[in-house]
């Protein structure tokens, strides 16, 4: 492969997408930029409110990425981003950067059926393990229909589209993921 690679992870919430970019990350040694991971340094520093608050520090979040982005893009080495990009608001910028730096697309769509990633959501935002600032608790309404759909469109961006299904965590296979990472770092 001539061009570097841009892996770039997205899905729903709760589905299994902070974990594989994590365990991408480790096993490549790239540098991994997410969302919650800004959103969380934020609400660490100014703190945290309500649900507007939430989607007002997610916004600025979206924008840190995509500035951090384009700081790591013109090291023209392999990079993975992780965040719920959606394809109505995220193929533009991300095309954008994909043809100015010359990266590769690698997407990797994480998916799980509908009712267990409801069930998730809503099991992850009472166990008191996620970050208090993104308010889920109070948001089952706002993000059900969502989630029963169990997952995202792919960006327009071109490269390869692989799909992780964690419908069943037994059944993970995270080989398949590395492999065609493998080939296209190679």
């Amino acid at each position: 492969m001539n061009k570097p690679l841009l892996i770039v992870v997205s899905g729903p919430s709760c589905s299994g997408k902070s974990t594989l970019a994590k365990k991408i990350s480790e096993k490549y040694q790239l540098p991994l930029i997410t969302k919650d991971g800004i959103k969380e340094l934020i609400f660490d520093n100014l703190g945290w409110s309500d649900r507007e608050w939430s989607k007002k520090v997610g916004s600025a979040s979206n924008k840190l990425l995509a500035y951090f982005l384009d700081a790591m893009l013109i090291s023209k080495k392999p990079i993975i981003i992780e965040s719920n990009f959606k394809k109505e608001f995220d193929t533009k910028p991300i095309l954008e950067k994909l043809l100015k730096f010359d990266y590769f697309p690698l997407q990797i769509m994480c998916q799980c059926d509908g009712q267990i990633l409801f069930e998730r959501f809503k099991k992850r935002s009472e166990s008191g393990e996620r970050h208090p600032g993104h308010n889920d608790s109070k948001n089952y309404d706002e993000f059900k229909g969502i989630l029963l759909k169990g997952k995202f469109e792919p960006l327009k961006i071109g490269g390869e589209i692989l799909t992780f299904d964690t419908t069943n965590f037994d059944k993970l296979d995270f080989e398949k993921i590395y492999k065609k990472i493998q080939q296209l770092i190679d």
